[in-house]
Parts: structure tokens; sequence; C-alpha cells
């Protein structure tokens, strides 16, 4: 797939948006905004179907608002939990989705829900209201927001389902998937998705069964007997998620993701993890050895803060190693977190 060439550049616009900028008074990643308000302009001429520019206005009206409520817990993880709008408080997922926004939120972790009934209430209803935040969505039928949520400033109410997925993925440190529809497997198919292929973060999804239940059991099944028997999946992409029928054993394997690891980016050829406590360097020789097929290029290693990092007063703080990914078998990256975790 070929990417959308850049036309060439037109000084006198480039300084009139300049301009406009300047007269707002600057701010946060200007040169970023002048490239979408120069690709706003160039809507004008090249998309004449006005439900299409529609769509790119809300989008972005809708992003913007979201990623400003969010931006000042940025320092806070965040635990995005789905079901069933239709559960019924006398059920014992309802039950269980409490027991989790309890502790989850005691473990020092918010809650995100699309805000509306069901396991949605549940989870604000655990996790409280100062701990909550709501992404809702626009729908004929339904949904107004759930009590919990309502009259709080941290609900945000979208129009489209890919803003509002988006925001959940992009905000979250942790998925937890309680039994629900279509909309629950979408929600966690598309992060398995994303997490396969390196479009988000590795994260915990962890797939949460009402005590002794078998929703998410049967799923696994089907996922192992027709896509992992054809081939049409890698085995480790199995260690992308995990299923448990506990409260607090949901709670214990989001919380142990992050006993060392930190967070990862790319900078460059090299990916970097940063972590709470650096390897030794008998654990370093181990991890080449044993995850040799994650590396091309530079070997794993100990490293100081990449001058990219620096300059975006990224984690400098923090130790890291770092080596050349393949930038494929995420699955397997995962198992070297888990072993990173476990040092």
């Amino acid at each position: 797939m070929t990417r959308p060439e850049k036309p060439p550049a037109d000084p006198g616009l480039r300084r009139r948006i300049e301009e406009l900028i300047r007269y707002k008074g600057g701010g946060f990643n200007e040169d970023s905004v002048a490239d979408i308000v120069e690709n706003a302009l160039k809507l004008l001429a090249d998309v004449r179907d006005t439900g299409d520019v529609k769509v790119i206005q809300t989008a972005l009206r809708e992003l913007r608002y979201a990623f400003k409520l969010f931006a000042p817990y940025a320092h806070v993880r965040k635990v995005t939990i789905f079901g069933s709008s239709r559960t019924l408080p006398a059920k014992l997922e309802y039950q269980q989705a409490i027991e989790f926004g309890r502790k989850i939120a005691a473990a020092g972790f918010m809650v995100i829900t699309g805000a509306g009934p069901g396991i949605m209430h549940a989870g604000h209803e655990g996790a409280g209201p100062k701990n909550s935040f709501g992404a809702n969505i626009r729908l004929p039928w339904e949904q107004a927001a759930n009590p919990v949520i309502r009259e709080d400033k941290k609900l945000v109410t979208f129009k489209y389902f890919f803003t509002r997925k988006l925001i959940f993925i992009r905000h979250s440190d942790a998925i937890a998937l309680f039994p629900g529809g279509f909309g629950t497997l979408d929600e966690g198919y598309e992060a398995l998705t994303l997490m396969q292929t390196g479009k988000s973060q590795l994260m915990p999804l962890v797939l949460i069964d009402r005590p002794g239940g078998t929703y998410w059991r049967t799923w696994d099944k089907t996922v192992r007997e027709h896509l992992l028997r054809d081939q049409l999946i890698s085995p480790d992409d199995l260690n992308l998620y995990q299923i448990t029928d506990n409260a607090d054993q949901a709670v214990k394997i989001i919380t142990r993701f992050y006993r060392n690891f930190h967070s990862s980016r790319f900078v460059k050829e090299l990916f970097v993890i940063r972590l709470n406590h650096p390897p030794s360097d008998t654990a370093v020789a181990a991890l080449n050895e044993d995850f040799a097929d994650l590396i091309v290029g530079p070997a794993i290693q100990r490293i100081a803060a990449t001058p990219e990092e620096v300059a975006d007063n990224d984690h400098v703080e923090l130790p890291r190693i770092a080596f050349g990914f393949n930038r494929r078998d995420y699955g397997r990256l995962r198992q070297l977190i888990d072993v990173l975790n476990g040092l």
C-alpha cells in the first residue's frame, strides 16, 4: 500500500497559517497544528461530499475534546471495562463488576467504561465517580449515561464508534472484558488486533467470567479450535489475553504487569523498554539467549535515555533496556515482558 503523496509546499499558505497561530497566541505542537489546518483547507477542493466532510469535522471535534478531558489524569493508570449493557443488577456478573471496579480503584487505577447501564454502571459503581471516566455514545434508542457518571465532568459523549474506540485504547493501561454481546466482542477483538500488529501498546487484556462461568472459556475454545488449529493466528498470540472467573485474580494480573515493566516505545530502529528496576548482567545475557528469535540487529542491552526521549522528557529517570525488535512477534514480546516482571 502506498502512502498519500505529500504535495509541494505552499509557502504563502503556510505563512498565513503561522500568522493565524500567532494570532491565537500559539501553544503546543504548533507545527502539527499548522499541518492540520493546511489539510483542513484542502478539503475545499479535495472532498465534495458534505457527509464525508462532516465525518472529519465531528471526529476532530470529538477527539480534541476527549484528549483535553483526559490530559489532567495522564499520570494515573486506567483500566477500561467492557461488558453487556443488558446485564441486570441481580446477575452475578454485575456484582462481580462492582467488586472488580472497587478493587482495581483501590490498587490505584481509574476506570473507563462506555458510561451506560449494565456492566458499565457496575464498574463505575465499584470505582466511584472520583475514579471513573465515561465515554458515552449517541444511539437512537440508548444510552443515557448511568447515574454514577451522568453529572461528572469526566464524561464525554461521542457520535462515532471509531473515535470512541480510539479513546478507549489510547488511554487504557489494561482492559477487562465481562460477558457481553457484539459490542463487547468487537472491542475485545480490536484490542487483540491492535496489540498483535503493534498498533497499540501491549497491556493486560483480562477476560472475566462469572464465578464458575464458561462464556470466555467457550470463546477461548473456539479461538484454539478454529483460528489456532487452522494457523490463522500464531500460538504466541494466545499470550495476549488471560481468562479468570475471580475479581482478585483479575486485579493481580493487571497490577503484576506493571510490577517492573513501565512503558515502551520505538526510537528509530531501537525498541526501548522502561523499567522500574534494571536487570542484572546475568539476566540480560539470559534474555538475549531465551528471546534471540525477537532480535534483529542490536542485542538486548541496558541503555541510558536516548536523546529523543530526553527531548520529549519521556520518563528519562527510569532504567531501560533496548534492542532491535523484529516488529512482528508481539505475543512473544509479551512473554519477554512477563519475564522482566518476574526478575
